[in-house]
């Protein structure tokens, strides 16, 4: 099953190193010295695993062999441009999105008529230059199929990532755990991206009133009454995650956080604002969600 990467920050470079192991993989990149990096230097896996892959890469589609699978692992904010780079080509391609929150397979649908794969994932890494990847939470991916992909497809898929070092999980519904995901990116992503804060114990501390955990509870529990409103029972609990989480040892930083310090677009549309607005379509109250989603949109206004 050759793979194709769709960008190749911290996520992409990890699903490209990994499965460089087991099979032919390209990636496509933003940039032309990035593409040729990892021609020459190949791609450097550190952390859980270490070693180093061979990867072809390009700066353009239009420069990629045929594949079978493509993983889109772009930011949520920039998956239209990716899927527009890759529209009438690759008929042979199953298309798979592992972005946060909600509509990135509306995203790439609107591009072309692959079979798509709804995944979310839960590992994460630092990205410490082109051709460095350190691999940090070695935390699964989930993976469904969307519309009338087969549900075999998917379990192909899964069984790919695992044979490759990573934890996957095919689920014949990626709703639920979508969700699950979504309440939690929309809390800790929001939280950290106002506050500077990594996620670390603050975000599950509640012994004292001023605390910061009472408002990650409190959001955590009003996202779980839009899952009802939606009808959706979530495969794991936010709070659990978030608690969890904290308790890792070092503390991670979130994506929204790190592109708010670096006066970049967040994913703020596909992660807080999806929730707004299936709260909105489902009449359900979300008053913090929907100041969070607002102060992280006049956060990034504040860049100009």
């Amino acid at each position: 099953m050759r793979a194709c990467i769709v960008g190749a920050g911290s996520i992409g470079s990890l699903f490209a190193g990994h499965l460089a192991t087991v099979t032919d993989v390209t990636v496509l990149t933003r940039r032309d010295e990035h593409a040729r990096a990892l021609n020459e230097e190949g791609l450097r896996v550190s952390g859980r695993h270490d070693f180093t892959a061979r990867v072809t890469a390009a700066s353009d589609a239009r420069d990629l062999p045929e594949f079978d699978l493509g993983i889109v692992a772009t930011k949520g904010n920039v998956v239209a441009a990716a899927a527009e780079s890759l529209g009438g080509r690759f008929p042979a391609a199953t298309m798979m999105t592992v972005q946060n929150g909600l509509g990135a397979e509306e995203i790439v649908r609107a591009h072309g008529s692959w079979p798509l794969v709804s995944a979310v994932t839960f590992m994460s890494g630092t990205k410490h230059s082109d051709t460095h990847v350190e691999y940090i939470l070695d935390t699964p991916t989930w993976l469904g199929p969307y519309g009338d992909t087969p549900f075999e497809r998917v379990q192909e898929i899964a069984q790919l990532l695992v044979d490759s070092g990573l934890k996957a999980e095919a689920l014949p519904d990626l709703l639920p755990a979508q969700w699950s995901k979504l309440i939690f990116n929309a809390t800790v992503n929001g939280v950290a991206a106002l506050t500077g804060l990594r996620h670390d114990a603050h975000f599950a501390a509640q012994s004292d009133v001023g605390d910061l955990g009472h408002l990650v509870h409190d959001l955590v529990d009003e996202g779980k009454r839009v899952a009802a409103g939606a009808g959706v029972e979530l495969h794991d609990d936010p709070w659990e995650m978030n608690v969890l989480a904290t308790k890792r040892g070092s503390a991670h930083s979130p994506s929204m956080l790190e592109d708010v310090l670096a006066r970049q677009p967040t994913e703020v549309e596909l992660i807080n604002g999806a929730l707004v607005r299936e709260a909105e379509r489902h009449g359900v109250e979300a008053p913090l969600h929907t100041a969070l989603y607002r102060l992280v949109k006049a956060r990034e206004a504040s860049y100009s």
